[in-house]
């Protein structure tokens, strides 16, 4: 036996990323929330978050903004893709990370934290994915607080809003299925998941997620760039793994 084979034999699990550990986790919570049916799984509450806001006169928009708004920390994220598979089971009944209205990204030539991105529709204030609908389809739903939506029954499947969407991937999701776009609601349409979502309720990628790298808040992150939306929700603990708080 060599030197490697030894230290090997000495340490079987040394090349067990530290995301590789909370990603196995996050598997196992989305078995055990599944499992549960429609019981919500609610993570502890967390502290106020600092990030940078945008300050907005609604009388000079021309839509009202949205009342709610998605939070990431991508460092944070291992990557289980609990969120995505629970969103699609939420909204279309089956697991089927194609069909998630919230994406994770991950790239295995980068190092942590660059390897893992996650995007999310940001609740535009200024939404283009709205101006180009035309249908209607895509409109602010003022009756599930401002929240930018779809309506399936009004959608022709003409691809102008993911085209539309200025980020990068596109917020729009392209469902191959039925060749129309399907977008984050923010839950507030859930055939499959008996709650009340929307900005004053849940949302499933929220709930499920393992680590609480996800956090709805319903004041309007900064517009400009991604300092808005992908903030640190990592508490004093996390620095035991080697994660900075900072």
């Amino acid at each position: 036996m060599n030197d490697q084979q030894k230290a090997g034999a000495r340490n079987p699990h040394q090349g067990l990323l530290r995301r590789d550990f909370l990603k196995i986790s996050g598997v196992l919570y989305l078995v055990a929330a599944v499992g549960c049916g429609h019981k919500t799984v609610r993570q502890r509450p967390l502290g106020p978050i600092k990030y940078p806001t945008e300050k907005v006169d609604p009388a000079k928009l021309e839509f009202p903004p949205s009342q709610g708004y998605l939070l990431v920390d991508v460092a944070k994220c291992q990557g289980c893709l609990s969120c995505m598979l629970s969103c699609s089971l939420a909204h279309e009944g089956r697991e089927n990370l194609s069909l998630a209205r919230i994406q994770v990204i991950q790239d295995p030539f980068q190092k942590f934290p660059a390897d893992i991105s996650l995007k999310q529709c940001r609740q535009c204030v200024q939404p283009a994915c709205v101006k180009v609908c035309p249908t209607g389809a895509l409109h602010v739903d003022r009756d599930n607080g401002n929240i930018r939506t779809i309506r399936m029954d009004l959608c022709e499947g003409c691809f102008s809003c993911v085209e539309a969407c200025p980020f990068q991937t596109s917020r729009s999701i392209w469902n191959f299925e039925e060749e129309r776009a399907i977008k984050c609601d923010l839950c507030a349409d859930t055939p499959f998941w008996d709650v009340e979502g929307g900005p004053q309720g849940l949302q499933a990628c929220v709930e499920v997620c393992p680590v609480g790298a996800i956090r709805l808040t319903r004041n309007i992150p900064l517009q400009r760039g991604e300092a808005g939306y992908q903030v640190n929700l990592r508490g004093e603990a996390w620095a035991i793994m080697d994660y900075a708080i900072d």
